[in-house]
């Protein structure tokens, strides 16, 4: 087997679906505290807009043995030295800075955490990915999330999925891993669904030295009803076994499996844009 395998995130504040994703195998969970800001951007969008509370942090965190618990705060403002303490108290591994545009305010972040905990910053908007070179070298910066959806409408792509065919996440990939830090790109679908597969996205991942991702809303789907807890590590096993077989490919399959990714996203495009003539 070649390469190394993907860590799945899972958005949740329900402690008894953390753990659950825990035992099914999900490393990461994520209790989304993002509120400054989100529903301007992109209320008209359909687009999950997190309705958790610093609250939830604890209760998530009593019941996790092994996964990390991921908090996203707010984008920096005058209570987030607060919200800093209020979340490495009540659990946080992690923390997860949104929406910046200045390394100085990655800087400024990380020294409120001083250490403390994990610290990523999230590259969503088109300054920030101008400044990556400068924001891994920040001290007190673990990890560097990419988060496509808010990335492409700063940029005015037409598809959230654009930069794993435009080369942008070629040249991060190759900043970030240079700097030695881990890194994480975007949301993952079910296998076989999706304009851009699960299977898809995780090659992608996989070719550039990605090593996390998060799981899209379509993991949640039948949650709720009877078995769904069971079609839920059923689907993340498929993931699993989709990345055993990905990880066994030459780099001419790679190079293959990218030209197939581009068509998608290229043809994607093409028709969006032909419906809005």
């Amino acid at each position: 087997m070649k390469g190394h395998m993907i860590n799945f995130i899972f958005i949740t504040n329900q402690p008894d679906m953390a753990r659950f994703a825990e035992h099914s195998g999900v490393s990461r969970i994520f209790v989304d505290l993002e509120r400054l800001g989100k529903y301007e951007r992109q209320g008209h969008l359909n687009t999950f807009i997190s309705q958790h509370s610093m609250s939830d942090v604890k209760q998530v965190k009593r019941v996790l043995c092994r996964a990390e618990l991921l908090v996203r705060l707010n984008p920096l403002n005058p209570d987030t030295p607060h919200e800093i303490e209020q979340a490495i108290s009540s659990g946080a591994d992690i923390l997860m800075q949104p929406m910046f545009r200045d390394v100085s305010e990655v800087a400024a972040f990380s020294a409120m955490i001083n250490g403390r905990v994990k610290f990523i910053p999230l590259i969503e908007t088109g300054a920030a990915f101008d400044q990556l070179e400068a924001i891994v070298r920040v001290k007190g910066v673990s990890e560097v999330y990419i988060g496509l959806n808010d990335l492409h409408l700063d940029l005015g792509l037409a598809f959230m999925f654009e930069p794993f065919s435009n080369g942008m996440l070629e040249r991060a990939a190759e900043i970030i891993n240079a700097a030695g830090k881990p890194f994480g790109v975007g949301g993952i679908a079910r296998v076989g669904e999706g304009t851009l597969p699960g299977e898809m996205v995780l090659g992608e991942h996989l070719r550039l030295g990605s090593s996390q991702v998060i799981l899209s809303r379509t993991f949640n789907r039948d949650i709720d009803e009877e078995g769904g807890e069971l079609s839920f590590a059923a689907e993340l096993g498929k993931l699993r076994d989709a990345q055993l077989g990905l990880l066994e490919r030459s780099d001419l399959q790679k190079a293959d499996d990218h030209r197939r990714v581009c068509n998608v996203i290229n043809e994607f495009i093409r028709d969006k844009n032909e419906k809005a003539i």
